[in-house]
């Protein structure tokens, strides 16, 4: 996460939705809400909740130099390949 009160966190990305540009992250952005008991006896609680986030807020971390990077690509070929800014690894 790049900026937010979770900046510096790091989750696993669970939905991306394209017509809103967000995504549902794994641990950030977490909200409390509160449920109503459903059935005689059941109790009501507070649970906590992930929120989707916008994807301008988000980076992508590379697996070779373990860092938060931008994406490039690059042609080989007929392939567009992948590319990490800083060390040009593939992803």
């Amino acid at each position: 996460m790049l900026s937010g009160k979770d900046r510096g966190k790091k989750g696993k990305v669970l939905a991306v939705f394209p017509e809103t540009n967000k995504a549902d992250v794994e641990g950030l952005n977490l909200i409390k809400k509160a449920v109503k008991a459903r059935q005689q006896g059941q109790k009501g609680q507070i649970i906590h909740k992930e929120r989707a986030v916008s994807i301008s807020s988000l980076g992508m971390i590379c697996k070779s130099c373990n860092k938060v990077t931008r994406i490039g690509y690059r042609i080989e070929g007929d392939n567009k390949i992948r590319v990490c800014k800083k060390c040009e690894a593939e992803i």
